[in-house]
């Protein structure tokens, strides 16, 4: 598996098409909270089993979101590619910290990568998150 940043419009439409896969179909989130206005200053990254695309993640300046890998690749590192890729983008790009908001059942992955949990559990898109973040 490899991990690869956005840099043309196939990687790039692999990317939201993820997204489209996991957040909006799978998880019923409506298109306009999942496409926003960071989509066009983020750092898109889109992970390869082979040639076929499998996950997603985006960093905007340092924070990491939109994590998505497709159901049948859960539980095999793919996950963990992605953020560390986001990552060492982030401290390429002069930061000492990540972030993201987490939904609440995944909390315990970005725990074992070194996130903590920090503030009450919100709404976002009517699905509980908590806000982490990670020394790098």
């Amino acid at each position: 598996m490899k991990v690869r940043v956005c840099d043309d419009k196939k990687t790039l439409l692999d990317h939201f098409r993820i997204r489209g896969e996991v957040f909006i179909v799978e998880q019923q989130i409506d298109w306009k909270e999942e496409f926003d206005d960071w989509d066009y200053d983020a750092t898109h990254f889109v992970l390869y089993d082979g040639d076929t695309a499998i996950g997603a993640a985006r960093l905007y300046k340092n924070k990491v979101g939109r994590v998505a890998v497709l159901k049948d690749h859960r539980m095999k590192n793919a996950g963990r590619l992605l953020m560390e890729a986001a990552e060492a983008r982030a401290k390429s790009d002069g930061y000492d910290t990540v972030q993201l908001a987490a939904q609440t059942y995944i909390i315990p992955f970005y725990e074992k990568l070194g996130y903590t949990a920090y503030g009450e559990v919100f709404l976002d898109a009517d699905i509980e998150h908590r806000a982490m973040k990670k020394t790098l």
